[in-house]
Order: structure tokens, then sequence, then C-alpha cells
């Protein structure tokens, strides 16, 4: 731990200021009706990432998704030795992000409790638990999600992001951004997935910023109201649809994409 100290310290701050953020605009949006629309939840859960990357990345290569880690793994981008520290500094990162939201907003979270005359741990709960972890069967949701259908929304959306990064920073990728400028498309890049995905399943698209928030709501009352149902759904649903989104865009990237671009004439047909 102490050989990677640097990455583990920028996998703990960028996690940390994401999901703050993000789980912060769900707070103020349940608790205030501060958000009138998923575009502003979504727009801020971005926004947090660019200004994660953006204070990360010259500590880590600022991943804040182990998703995002292992693809890169997976793909020899990075060895294998950094992975534990980047893994332990993403969850260590979203769980103390889920205790600030919680010590934030917990007096407002029970004045809200009491108003509404609901108990902590029912199922009514779940509209307060969800600021902490996703859920794809909401109660008085008109969607109709079932497990696969939402680990395919998961899965699609994680490798849609992992695709987008790869794209963004790889040098092969000669019409990429510039550095200064892909972590901003990068975060443009998650508010318009969750525009997509968060009908059907909150859109998670990171085991970190899922669990660790999650495990924040069962440590304070919520218990099984913490989970979206009681076959592991939290499990399959948000980590490991995720991790095998990411993965097969890594693998897409790097056997597929990544050879087409290095293998590109100079002389293109569209110039």
């Amino acid at each position: 731990m102490l050989k990677y100290k640097r990455e583990f310290i920028g996998e703990f701050l960028g996690t940390f200021m994401m999901v703050m953020f993000g789980c912060g605009s769900v707070a103020v949006s349940v608790l205030f009706n501060a958000h009138q629309g998923l575009f502003q939840i979504a727009t801020i859960w971005g926004m947090g990432v660019s200004l994660a990357i953006y204070a990360a990345r010259h500590l880590s290569c600022a991943h804040l998704n182990p998703a995002v880690t292992l693809a890169m793994v997976t793909s020899q981008r990075m060895t294998i030795k950094k992975m534990p520290v980047y893994l332990i500094g993403q969850f260590l990162g979203a769980f103390s992000a889920g205790m600030m939201v919680y010590a934030l907003f917990n007096p407002s979270i029970v004045a809200f409790e009491n108003a509404h005359h609901m108990v902590r741990g029912t199922q009514e709960s779940i509209a307060i638990a969800k600021m902490f972890g996703e859920y794809y069967q909401l109660p008085n949701s008109t969607a109709i999600v079932s497990m696969p259908l939402a680990m395919i929304a998961e899965g699609f959306g994680t490798f849609c992001l992992v695709l987008i990064i790869f794209c963004l920073t790889e040098s092969c990728n000669l019409g990429r951004p510039d550095d200064n400028i892909a972590p901003i498309l990068i975060g443009l890049a998650v508010t318009s997935i969750i525009c997509l995905i968060a009908p059907l399943t909150q859109a998670g698209l990171n085991p970190a910023r899922d669990f660790s928030p999650r495990m924040v709501a069962w440590i304070f009352g919520w218990k099984q109201a913490s989970f979206p149902d009681q076959v592991g759904g939290f499990f399959w649903v948000y980590i490991l649809a995720p991790l095998l989104g990411g993965m097969s865009a890594g693998f897409l990237f790097t056997h597929l994409i990544e050879p087409l671009m290095r293998n590109k004439c100079e002389k293109c047909d569209c110039q």
C-alpha cells in the first residue's frame, strides 16, 4: 500500500468528490425538491466526475471506478499489482462520501421521515435510501424492469462509458481531444448515459459508487430496504454487470478499434 500511496490518495480523493457531489444532488432532490428533473441531477453527476478527474489525475490515473480499473488491467494498460490499491481507494472514497452525505443531511432525513410518517427500513423508506444506493425496482415507479433487463442496462451503460474513455484518452486516436478537455467530455458522457439508463436502474455504472454508499444506508438503519431485492440484485445488477460491461469495452477497443486506428491510411476520403 505504501508503495502506491500516491495512487491510493488519488483514487480515494477523486471517488470521494464524485460520489459526494453525485449522491448529494440526489439527497437535496429527495429532501428539498431542489432539482426538477433527471437532467439536472445527471448534469451534477457529470460535473462531479469532471472535477474529480481534474483533482486526481496527477496522483493516479483517475479511474474512480472498478469497472474502468478492471478494463485497464485486462487490456494490459495497467499492471495488476496496482489493481488492489485502486479498488481499495475507490471503495473507501465512496464509503467516506456516503458517510459525509449522511452526516450533512441526517437531521433533514429525520424531519422528512417524521413529516411523511415513514419508518426507516420499511419499503416506503426506499424513497430516502435511493440517495445512497441504486434500485431497479422503485416503489410507485411506472418502469417495468426485470433483473435481466437491469443487468443489460447497467452493463451497456458501463460499456458505453468505458469505450468513450478509451476513445478520448488513447494516443492511437488522432482525433482525440486535448488532455485538458477530455475530463469535461467524460463528464458529459456520464450525463448522457445517466439520462438514458437512470429511468430503468438509476444508472449506477460503478460498483464502488453503488456498494459503498449502500453500506452506509444499511449501517444507519435501512437494513433490508438498502437492497433492491432479496435475490442479490445489488450484486448482479450493480457490481457484476458494470464489471462485465467495462471489460467488454476494453476488449473491443483493444482488439478491434485500436488496430483499425493504428492501421489507418494517412489519406482519408472525408478530407
